[in-house]
């Protein structure tokens, strides 16, 4: 065990955990890390593409190496850093990229080859021979890429979506973050305080830092005490900010149950949506390695992050310590590391000055750096440049720190390089809204971090007109910072690793630059640097500055990747959230859906709705009879169809008609009130949008239905054209679709059903209430409705709206009115039968393809006045004699089954594009005529009534004769509708 004394863990609590399948333990408040690191577990891991052993490497989100598999089974999760995963009891942890054991991995062999899998071999290796990529390279490849692997079983686990709104929204909760929460929170402005960590404070937790007259620690769970008694604060840990996007809105993914052996039916993740009206962002420092012979080594680590282990976690990663830096920071690993009795063996500074602590039993050497080290699986031993040889288990080095720059540069902003940092800060176009404040904005020490938390949340505040609470910002001491720019070690002649996730060298760097890939975006494709999970937040800066010094040029010269959204991966689950399963897409149920089940309904999803399909009754054998029945009595007598999925829009307003009339392709100015029209609309290119009726229900009061698929795109079009198009114009809409429920009732008999129905005073006769006709009306002793005198079917037929709530019992008043009539509920495939015999247009038809000239309506596009689309849709093209019309077809040998999809091909032709002159959109079998029946597009087609042509459908092999003929099968003079 490597447990030492101190830190912040409860140890009268014990975890145990399994690692590999090996029992170990553990205590609150560690991380899988942490713990592995006590119970001597060093080699953690295998490199991504040279399975070289690793360790662990960092102590935060920055992790490239500790990328371990957690859970079992279903729960399985695969690419986990381990630095971040908070331990818990029963834990199941096992290490990941390897054939065989972790401590044998049969794929290290690659290692031996890497002379040969260089930067980009990919690209020069499997382009020849062509022939070889599909059955030789691409397989290969694909079984040895990947990392962890998924279960490939459902996740069992539940995961949500939120929104949360504040005034000032604090990204990191280390001393400059919470200071700016204090400030906002003490000033009553509301706050949410975001910070990836399960333990506020940042880098307070894992110092010796004093401030306020007690351990910077300390002083952090006061902090959030306080912040957690107000009740305008909302303090989020286990939040990770992953992304600024437009007018002050973050995403944050909130980690709820990641911690606890069963989440208890919480979810267990949520992904936030923040919007806030101003953000600091406090996100701190990372930490960066110095490039040398062999450093990826277990046991080579980042200084600050053995810092961490020592003084947040108790725990330390080596008996034996030496530190590598090339700045002041470095030299306070050996001070507390040395503090807390662990040996160190030597402090190796690549700057030329004397030490800044002298630590009895210790080496140093000053001007100098590591060139090699030694031990495959563990650290033994160093090597320098002036050739002496160090034992050590572990070293930790420190190249600078880097500012968490990332969330500034999501909309494109790019970062500034400051040479007394060696390294980039937020540059000048931040997000809107967003400061930036503590080490995050280049402000490295104690004292600075948490006056600049201070200063930017009451800058922000002051935007916001909230008054500044006054209070004393605690006192603390500037550390000694100074950095000297030190990126590699060029005497080293073994191989120096820059980004340890994806195995990139600093030979590689140089060959990328070599070879012409001398753009920061190209190097990073190149080599794979800063593709992976931790985003290159360790590789990123080396890298560049190899590449600016092979180059010849500096680092703001050659400049930086783009940083992108996400900051830290987030897992598919939580971008999903809710929507899985029968939840990806929900449907809405009919007011009528509950008599439907249980009136034996078989139900089919229309858009977005669940829609009774057919009503199967005793005795039938398939859906075909169930259908055909419901055309036939409905044909016979009456029919009922519940149409509510229809989308209807309420349009009113002094100019709602001269609206109508400027949307829709045929007039409306001049409908008369208690009528209705139907209507075509077009796209802006002339090509057809949707189809449906408008009735005029007063001088400036009409109700629009449209097709089910298209009702919201059409209020989103009618809204665009009111707002944008004629914002001038008094017009006023309302989708009205939940609002009222429809009912279609069609047949001969449908009269004298609805005259037990509607209340007296309404007269339904011919006469007076004649085909197109509309009228408010009262049904069963006083419920409002409307009725339209409107057919799909062919039939004398009507529709009948009443509110929603009523719709569920409006069924069953139909249908116990209808008994004496053998009235019949009929479901969509009866409806797609009916409309097919009347040769109604539908979407089948209305594809986003066809034109009115296609559809035999050239002659309802009115060139007489301005609307939308009828200018292109005059073009020459779209208007040609031989044009694609529709029509219908008829199948010579009535016994066959015409097939939709199928294309016509003239007797004699042969079947290919060339010859190809139409297609068949919607077939259906006809009771009433007995045979098969389609509609479909036919060149010339109005024109070439009873020609017989081919109808061949290659995907079925498929071939039958057809003839041409009306598209209206069932009264084509249309007087049933009309009686």
């Amino acid at each position: 065990m490597s447990r030492i004394e101190g830190g912040l863990i409860d140890r009268s609590t014990t975890f145990n955990f399994t690692f590999n399948g090996k029992a170990m333990q553990g205590h609150p408040g560690d991380t899988l890390a942490s713990a592995l690191i006590a119970n001597g577990q060093k080699l953690v891991g295998r490199s991504f593409k040279y399975h070289r052993p690793r360790g662990i490497f960092s102590s935060g989100s920055e992790e490239p190496n500790a990328l371990v598999q957690l859970r079992s089974g279903a729960h399985q999760e695969p690419n986990t850093r381990a630095t971040v995963t908070e331990l818990f009891d029963g834990l199941s942890a096992t290490s990941q990229n390897h054939r065989g054991s972790l401590e044998y991995d049969l794929m290290a062999i690659t290692d031996f080859a890497s002379p040969f899998l260089s930067a980009g071999f990919y690209y020069k290796t499997f382009m020849w021979p062509k022939a070889f990529w599909e059955k030789l390279y691409e397989p290969m490849i694909r079984a040895s890429a990947g990392l962890g692997r998924l279960s490939m079983k459902e996740d069992p686990d539940s995961y949500d979506k939120g929104f949360l709104h504040c005034d000032l929204l604090v990204i990191g909760a280390g001393p400059a973050g919470l200071q700016a929460a204090l400030t906002a929170g003490r000033s009553g402005a509301r706050v949410i305080l975001a910070d990836e960590d399960f333990a506020p404070g940042g880098r307070l937790n894992a110092e010796t830092y004093e401030l306020g007259g007690m351990a910077g620690s300390d002083w952090a769970v006061q902090a959030v005490a306080e912040l957690t008694a107000m009740d305008n604060v909302r303090l989020m840990t286990r939040t990770t900010v992953y992304g600024a996007y437009d007018h002050g809105t973050y995403g944050a993914l909130e980690r709820c149950t990641d911690h606890l052996a069963s989440p208890a039916g919480k979810p267990r993740q949520i992904l936030w949506r923040i919007y806030s009206k101003r953000a600091v962002l406090a996100a701190g420092s990372t930490e960066r390695p110095i490039a040398f012979g062999n450093n990826d080594r277990p046991g080579v680590m980042l200084a600050g992050a053995v810092r961490t282990y020592v003084n947040r976690f108790g725990t330390t990663p080596g008996q034996k310590v030496g530190i590598f830096t090339n700045n002041d920071d470095g030299w306070r690993t050996a001070a507390d590391l040395h503090a807390k009795g662990v040996e160190i063996a030597a402090v190796i500074d690549s700057r030329d000055q004397r030490p800044l602590i002298d630590i009895p039993g210790a080496r140093y050497m000053q001007g100098v750096g590591v060139r090699d080290t030694a031990g495959r699986k563990g650290l033994t031993r160093i090597t320098l440049t002036d050739n002496q040889m160090v034992d050590v288990d572990c070293l930790a080095v420190s190249g600078g720190w880097n500012p968490n720059v990332h969330l500034t540069c999501h909309q494109r902003g790019r970062p500034e390089w400051r040479d007394d940092l060696a390294a980039f800060v937020p540059g000048g176009a931040l997000p809107v809204g967003m400061a930036v404040a503590g080490a995050a904005n280049g402000s490295m020490t104690l004292a600075a971090a948490l006056a600049e938390g201070h200063a930017q949340a009451a800058a922000q505040l002051k935007d916001l007109g909230i008054k500044v609470a006054r209070k004393n910002v605690p006192q603390a001491e500037d550390e000694a910072r100074d950095c000297a720019a030190f990126w590699h070690v060029k005497e080293s002649d073994k191989r120096a690793w820059v980004d340890l996730q994806n195995d990139v060298t600093v030979k590689d760097v140089k060959l990328a630059n070599t070879e012409g890939f001398r753009s920061v975006e190209l190097l990073k494709r190149y080599t794979t640097m800063g593709m992976a999970t931790d985003q290159g937040k360790t590789s990123n800066i080396s890298g560049l500055a190899i590449l600016a010094e092979a180059a010849g040029k500096t680092i703001p010269e050659v400049g930086t990747t783009i940083f992108r959204p996400p900051y830290t991966p987030i897992p598919l689950g939580a971008l999903g959230g809710r929507a899985r399963g029968k939840d990806f897409r929900p449907y809405r149920l009919t007011p009528s859906h509950e008599w439907a089940k249980a009136n034996g309904a078989t139900f089919v999803e229309v858009g977005n709705w669940l829609r009774a399909q057919w009503f199967a009754r005793p005795g039938e054998k398939g859906w075909r009879d169930s259908v055909d029945r419901e055309v036939e009595m409905t044909r016979a007598s009456v029919g009922i169809c519940d149409v509510t999925t229809l989308g209807k829009i309420d349009v009113q307003g002094k100019d709602a008609a001269a609206f109508l009339n400027k949307v829709y392709a045929n007039g409306f100015a001049k409908l008369a009130v208690g009528k209705v029209r139907y209507g075509l609309m077009l796209r802006e290119d002339g090509i057809c949008y949707d189809d449906g009726t408008t009735a005029r229900m007063s001088e400036n009061h009409f109700v629009m239905t449209t097709t089910t698929a298209n009702a919201v795109l059409v209020f989103r079009r009618l809204e665009f054209a009111r707002q944008c198009l004629w914002p001038n114009m008094d017009v006023h809409l309302i989708s009205t679709t939940d609002g009222w429920a429809q009912f279609a009732v069609a047949g001969p008999n449908a009269r004298k059903l609805l005259s037990k129905v509607v209340d007296k005073g309404t007269d339904l006769s011919n006469e007076a209430f004649p085909f197109m006709a509309c009228s408010e009306v009262t049904v069963c002793g006083g419920t409002p409705g409307r009725l339209f005198r409107i057919s799909f079917s062919g039939e004398l037929a009507y529709e009948i709206a009443v509110p929603a709530r009523f719709g569920s019992s409006m069924m069953s008043v139909l249908m116990e009115a209808g008994k004496e009539f053998d009235a019949v509920p009929y479901g969509t495939e009866a409806l797609g039968v009916m409309r097919i015999e009347k040769g109604h247009a539908a979407g089948n038809e209305l594809n986003g393809q066809t034109t009115a000239h296609n559809l035999g309506m050239g002659r309802m596009v009115s060139q007489t006045k301005e609307c939308i689309g009828n200018v292109l849709s005059q073009r020459p093209e779209m208007v040609r004699e031989d044009a694609i019309k529709l029509v219908g077809f008829k199948p010579v040998d009535p016994s066959v089954k015409l097939i939709a999809g199928s294309h016509f091909i003239t007797k004699g032709d042969e079947a290919n594009m060339a010859n190809d002159q139409g297609w068949m959109t919607s077939v259906a079998y006809s009771p009433g005529l007995g045979h098969s029946i389609g509609l479909g597009f036919i060149k010339s087609g109005d024109a070439r009534i009873g020609e017989i042509v081919r109808a061949v459908s290659p995907v079925h092999d498929t071939e039958m004769e057809v003839e041409i003929c009306s598209a209206h099968f069932i009264d084509p003079e249309g007087g049933r509708q009309r009686a």
